[in-house]
């Protein structure tokens, strides 16, 4: 008989559920601002009223200002949210802390009515490459060996499988840049847990980091990435996912070989045989 292992947990949720308390006494929202804005500029490009509404979030007094009458619940690894109800499902900024990713996203497409929207929003892998690598080579040299510190995150190019697995229709995702500028390292890490986006990932080092690991880290990432003006920059990718409940009524891909005309005659070119190839 084989025994069938749970997976280890990659986030803590009380330290996650922590994080979001201590930033809310003096929040940063500037990005969850940008990305509100995003998600609305989208909806308005969809062309359609959304009356029952439902959005996953650990912020919801920030996401009920904007839709008061909206569906909130937690981002909890099982979602109060009830099967085929809502016509819309936001997800945004919460997925790049999950634990089962997809797992969300099958419960978010279930709680859609058919041809309802998902949108949804995350870091991407681009996500502070500037202070992953200023922190790893500082660890390094000054301790030997590296810690956990940030949560692993998706490339643009999975996610969008991601999105089929969950059994969404016509699936995308694509990426915003927003680069920050701060004077020191040090700077950008307060705005960090003034975000609630600080470490809470299951095998984090329990004790402080070195002082001495921080300083090289500070030196480091000024040396490598500093700006003319003395600034350093901050990378924050963030990814965008729709995708739409199945639907009867939705355009579907045709099947293979059903075209009813050819693609040089579309062009206005001669067809030719294809070449074969030897490697």
């Amino acid at each position: 008989m084989t025994l069938m292992q749970t997976p280890p947990r990659l986030v803590d949720p009380t330290a996650l559920r922590r994080n979001r308390q201590r930033a809310d006494r003096a929040p940063a929202l500037f990005l969850l601002e940008a990305v509100a804005d995003e998600i609305e500029e989208r909806l308005q490009e969809v062309n359609r009223s959304f009356t029952a509404p439902a959005i996953v979030t650990g912020w919801p007094e920030f996401w009920r200002a904007r839709y008061p009458t909206a569906t909130i619940v937690p981002d909890d690894d099982l979602l109060d949210l009830m099967p085929e109800t809502y016509d819309l499902v936001l997800h945004p900024m919460n997925l790049h802390w999950a634990s089962d990713p997809v797992g969300q996203l099958v419960q978010s497409r279930r709680a859609l009515q058919p041809d309802g929207l998902f949108l949804g929003a995350l870091f991407g892998g681009q996500t502070l490459h500037q202070l992953r690598a200023a922190l790893a080579e500082a660890e390094v040299r000054t301790t030997g060996g590296l810690s956990p510190r940030v949560a692993p995150m998706a490339e643009i190019r999975d996610l969008g499988g991601l999105l089929q697995r969950a059994g969404f229709a016509l699936p995308v995702a694509d990426g915003t840049p927003y680069t920050v500028t701060y004077g020191t390292a040090f700077d950008l890490m307060h705005d960090l847990r003034a975000m609630g986006e600080g470490n809470a990932l299951a095998d984090r080092l329990r004790q402080p980091t070195r002082r001495a690991v921080m300083t090289e880290a500070t030196a480091i990432y000024a040396t490598t990435f500093g700006m003319t003006d003395g600034r350093i920059p901050a990378t924050f990718e963030v990814i965008t996912l729709t995708g739409w409940a199945p639907a009867e009524t939705q355009q579907k891909p045709l099947r293979p070989g059903s075209a009813t005309h050819r693609l040089a005659d579309a062009l206005g070119v001669p067809e030719k045989p294809a070449t074969p190839r030897r490697d």
